[in-house]
């Protein structure tokens, strides 16, 4: 397996990791522990050394998870995790069915960090993401309580995820943030506007969260694609019916260029952001080993310049339909 650099931070990691959420939360129920315990026993056997996880995954049972299947390989892998929302036993801190509640106030931070590394069975959090920007905290308090928490030895490294321009530089200029973590994907482009100018020019890794599109960027879905009842994509905008049938047009595109590659729509679509920056990782999640196994063959995949044009050029024709998310979840992003 490769391995790559978070911006100057001098944290490498494989480069591609693993989206573990998916394990424990938003797809449907939570799947069988220990099928989710040999999964993650494939990834690092396959060479995966970063690991994607979050306290409201679950809640909580993610972070178990992981901590458990992997406390025997702990000093070879980077295990990321995220603070940032209230967990609380009778509302989904998610928002998938209430109003979101996000808390980033120092003192929760250090609540929910010690509750992290008990659950991940750690002594430092390799790197802690702020999960969402919270606008009743000042960015510097944030970082500032990080920064704390760094110099105690309880974490490594700073990230943000979905944060802003501005949010990202003043929060680097008080503890310099190792990597951002927000979607991109064929399917979402935002981030090329003024996101990856700003990493580039500070030196911040870019982790990609959904850089399948939630399933969408596998060409497996079609307008007749339904989802359990608790799976989170019946709420976004791109997963109804008619998005999912208008979006064909994006996976068609994709086919053809993965059919003169030899390879799958999600390889290409993977191959296509390890090509874009050598500083940016995909997390891509599964819950099955086949699938592990053939985004994983994306880094043997080589997208030469002309590769690259003719996919920007063909994708950038197609208009996506849907937001990526439903009003109030879009409101706490800050791309």
């Amino acid at each position: 397996m490769q391995k790559r650099k978070l911006g100057t931070s001098g944290l490498e990691v494989s480069a591609l990791g693993l989206g573990c959420m998916g394990m424990s939360f938003s797809y449907g129920p939570p799947k069988d522990k220990q099928e989710m315990t040999n999964l993650l026993h494939a990834a690092v056997e396959r060479g995966v050394t970063f690991f994607d996880t979050a306290e409201v995954y679950g809640p909580l049972i993610n972070e178990e998870l992981v901590g458990e299947a992997l406390k025997d390989v702990r000093d070879s892998v980077v295990i990321a995790t995220k603070f940032g929302f209230d967990i609380r036993p009778d509302a989904d801190p998610r928002g998938m069915t209430g109003t979101p509640k996000v808390n980033s106030h120092p003192k929760h931070i250090r609540q929910a960090v010690d509750g992290s590394l008990k659950r991940l069975q750690v002594d430092t959090i390799d790197l802690l993401y702020q999960h969402r920007v919270d606008p009743a905290v000042p960015i510097e308090d944030v970082a500032g309580a990080v920064k704390e928490l760094i110099g105690e030895g309880k974490v490594r490294h700073f990230g943000l995820s979905e944060a802003g321009v501005q949010t990202i530089r003043r929060a680097h200029a008080v503890q310099p943030v190792a990597a951002l973590q927000s979607e991109y994907s064929l399917w979402t482009r935002k981030p090329e506007e003024a996101v990856i100018p700003t990493l580039e020019d500070l030196g911040i890794g870019f982790v990609t969260y959904s850089p399948l599109g939630k399933g969408f960027l596998t060409g497996k879905m079609d307008a007749g694609t339904t989802f359990e009842s608790n799976d989170f994509r019946n709420s976004l905008p791109r997963f109804t019916s008619e998005a999912l049938k208008a979006n064909q047009a994006l996976i068609k595109l994709l086919e053809s260029i993965a059919k003169k590659k030899e390879a799958t729509v999600a390889q290409i679509a993977l191959a296509w952001l390890l090509a874009k920056q050598s500083w940016i990782v995909p997390i891509p999640g599964t819950t099955k080993l086949h699938r592990l196994e053939e985004n994983l063959g994306a880094v043997d995949i080589e997208l030469t310049a002309e590769d690259m044009q003719e996919i920007d050029n063909a994708t950038t024709e197609v208009q996506v339909l849907g937001n990526r998310y439903p009003e109030k979840l879009e409101q706490m992003t800050g791309l």
